[in-house]
């Protein structure tokens, strides 16, 4: 029987190696998985190189992987946002890599690992200095840079519903990067808000099949509301 809810954080994070390339799903928080990063910070995993909107805010979550040194680089498209005081400190000591990628590139770059697709060429930042050392190209009169795909050996992700096979849905702006990064990971593990029976969610509003996914823990952030099927 193909079960993938693991009984703890702990258990579904328990492998993770130093120096991993860690995918971190949410935007300004909002369908960010916190209580796995919070249990990535006490698994101790470190040299990590870290893909997540931004380089975190305030004290918490990613802002506290960051603070206390564990990551190595991060790629993000905002590294500086209101409160995001530990990693300018960390930066500013020159303790971390600074990757910045535009939004929109960066979930093509995570989408296009997903699909296997290695590189791709883009308008956006041409011309700029985050075209510095990037092949560019001239494509019908316009200039094009290529970049690169994004996986990672890690993807951490968080769920409106889960079911046991790991069919994963969403809840409105919690969509964002879950999906493509849930598919661009070798290991793919998520937090859901609500559990589903299988068979019990719409094939119409899932958003990751359980195909992607290995590991699932149930975290329940807030009371459950109305299932979506």
């Amino acid at each position: 029987m193909i079960d993938k809810f693991v009984r703890s954080v702990a258990e579904a994070l328990a492998d993770i190696k130093d120096g991993s390339t860690v995918l971190v799903a949410g935007f300004a928080q909002v369908g960010e998985p916190r209580a796995l990063v919070d249990g990535l910070i006490e698994q101790g995993a470190r040299d990590l190189t870290v893909v997540h909107n931004t380089a975190g805010r305030g004290h918490e979550g990613v802002a506290k992987l960051i603070g206390e040194r564990r990551v190595r680089k991060i790629m993000c498209s905002f590294a500086r946002s209101r409160g995001s005081v530990l990693f300018e400190e960390v930066f500013a000591a020159g303790q971390i890599e600074l990757e910045i990628v535009p939004q929109g590139t960066l979930a093509e770059r995570i989408r296009a690992g997903a699909a296997g697709i290695p590189a791709f060429f883009t308008a956006t930042g041409a011309g700029t200095k985050l075209a510095q050392g990037k092949e560019a190209r001239v494509i019908k009169g316009r200039e094009y840079i290529l970049e690169e795909a994004i996986t990672g050996d890690v993807a951490l992700c968080e769920a409106w519903q889960a079911d046991r096979w790991g069919n994963l849905t969403y809840r409105d702006a919690g969509r964002n990067f879950n999906p493509v990064m849930a598919a661009a990971a070798k290991l793919t593990i998520v937090q859901t808000q609500n559990v589903a029976q299988l068979g019990e969610l719409s094939p119409e509003l899932i958003g990751t099949p359980g195909v992607y996914v290995d590991r699932v823990v149930h975290i329940n952030v807030e009371p459950p509301l109305k299932t979506l099927v």
